[in-house]
């Protein structure tokens, strides 16, 4: 009966152990983390105080006891440092091609708008040349009926489109 027990509690003991295969960290504002997945990439690793199968670290008092070790540090370091999983490779693979589709998108519309400003540098520089004083110039108003432009309504189109080729037909 006494055997039945002791594999029993060895049984229960090996079982909690799990519950102890969990991360701890300070995180950005200072609290304590208890997770049982991997702190976030930007969590330094002199934060990580627990990891699963290493003992807790040093209390944070005895942080820069540690930090004078370099070392020590250094070669700790590369244990700590393989902490991504499969899963985090492919965010990073998805994120590089968000961003590389959305780069593209990006070009696509400057090349858009640049073509949108070279069409219309070209007709502003057209209707300069045929509002020259001297040519009869026509308008057709909101009736639908032929209106020719006199003095003043021919000075107001000329400012109208000097500011269009100033905007379109510059350096950008």
């Amino acid at each position: 009966m006494k055997m039945h027990r002791f594999f029993l509690a060895a049984a229960a003991c090996w079982v909690s152990l799990n519950a102890f295969a969990q991360w701890q960290w300070i995180d950005k504002d200072g609290r304590k983390v208890f997770s049982d997945r991997p702190p976030p990439q930007d969590i330094p690793d002199k934060s990580i105080l627990k990891q699963p199968g290493t003992r807790p670290a040093a209390p944070l008092a005895a942080a820069p006891a540690a930090s004078a070790a370099p070392a020590d540090a250094a070669a700790s370091a590369p244990a700590n440092a393989p902490r991504a999983s499969g899963k985090d490779k492919e965010l990073e693979e998805k994120k590089a091609q968000a961003q590389a589709e959305e780069a593209a998108q990006k070009k696509a519309e400057e090349e858009r708008m640049a073509k949108v400003r070279a069409e219309n540098c070209a007709r502003a520089r057209q209707a300069k040349v045929a509002i020259e004083p001297g040519r009869l110039v026509s308008q057709v108003n909101a009736k639908g009926e032929r209106v020719f432009l006199d003095d003043a309504a021919r000075a107001a189109e000329g400012k109208r489109i000097d500011a269009v080729i100033a905007s379109d037909c510059g350096p950008r």
